[in-house]
């Protein structure tokens, strides 16, 4: 194999310029040439395709988003323009392909691998719901800005005595919330793999009344109340009504924050870096090994190659335990 593209697709996500440049540089070491896809499927179809070298990726480690840009196609889901694709890239050269995103990516690269393509997947999304990982690209940074989000929130609320629900990405799974809710020390948290319950929420915010603390903070995750829509006005976000129901029920100043794309943007965490290279650098020795329709995923502290497959089957969901410990803290 002597020619690699690289494709970024989906929502973007912290560590993914990492991934990009180990890949990158794991691939010119072995002396193959590297190519980058711009704007994601999209960007293929068109034709809007860049050499990678050494140079061009020697300054895009610490940098957020993806250098790549990212976008999303429906041409790609249809029979012409996935052979669209296929013409760039055969005209190329191009024999192996790395595509970093959520399962909708790796929905996309199991189809160039039925076109006669290697593909490697590595999972790239702050929503972490991709199943044979236990974690992407961009959660670890997405779930600490969260959390510094719902330190800054609570110092308010404490002042002035107040009920937030603060909403955060996630409209399959609820990783964000779950975990932020741990970290943070919310006292409810909503997820879209578990029936809301409002009444509960009301008696935790009711509980830590009785004890003495006249505020709270309550996570929604954005999907709790099914698939939000593209361009959803304020009334129809999940916090709304959540807080809505709430101003019904507790005598309380309720205040609702969507936290909303802040959370994808950033320099990445240590841990994002640290996963987007050494993704990236496997992914290249998949390709290398003449393996095809694999992904590389974070598995008992290791790196570990999985078939795509597998992943893409169904999405990966919180744990019923981990959300247990949550109800369990909010409400001692």
């Amino acid at each position: 194999m002597k020619r690699i593209a690289i494709i970024t697709s989906g929502g973007d996500a912290p560590g993914m310029n990492a991934a990009i440049r180990a890949a990158t540089l794991t691939a010119i070491s072995s002396g193959c040439e590297v190519f980058g896809v711009k704007r994601g499927y999209q960007g293929l179809i068109t034709g809007e395709i860049m050499e990678l070298t050494s140079m061009a990726v020697s300054e895009i480690l610490h940098q957020g988003g993806t250098v790549l840009h990212s976008a999303r196609s429906k041409e790609f889901q249809t029979v012409e323009g996935r052979e669209k694709a296929a013409i760039q890239l055969r005209n190329l050269g191009v024999e192996g392909i790395i595509v970093i995103g959520g399962d909708g990516s790796f929905r996309g690269a199991r189809e160039l691998s039925n076109l006669g393509f290697a593909t490697v997947g590595i999972p790239g999304t702050i929503d972490n719901d991709i199943q044979c990982t236990d974690l992407s690209i961009g959660f670890d940074t997405a779930l600490n800005t969260v959390l510094d989000s719902i330190t800054k929130i609570r110092d308010t609320a404490v002042s002035h005595d107040r009920v937030y629900v603060v909403e955060v990405m996630g409209k399959n799974s609820g990783f964000i919330a779950l975990y932020a809710a741990l970290a943070g020390g919310a006292d409810a948290v909503l997820v879209p793999e578990i029936e809301p319950d409002l009444d509960q929420v009301i008696k935790r915010i009711h509980t830590v009344n009785r004890i003495g603390r006249r505020h709270s903070i309550v996570l929604v995750a954005e999907g709790v109340y099914g698939d939000p829509l593209s361009g959803r006005s304020f009334t129809e976000s999940a916090a709304f009504k959540v807080g809505t129901y709430l101003n019904l029920k507790v005598k309380k100043d309720i205040r609702i924050t969507i936290l909303g794309h802040i959370q994808r943007g950033g320099s990445p965490s240590a841990l994002d870096l640290t996963l987007g290279t050494r993704f990236g650098a496997k992914a290249v020795d998949v390709l290398l090994a003449g393996e095809n329709g694999k992904m590389v995923g974070w598995v008992d502290h290791d790196v570990q190659v999985s078939a795509m497959d597998d992943a893409i089957a169904r999405k990966k969901q919180v744990e019923p335990e981990i959300f247990k410990l949550a109800e369990i803290l909010a409400s001692t």
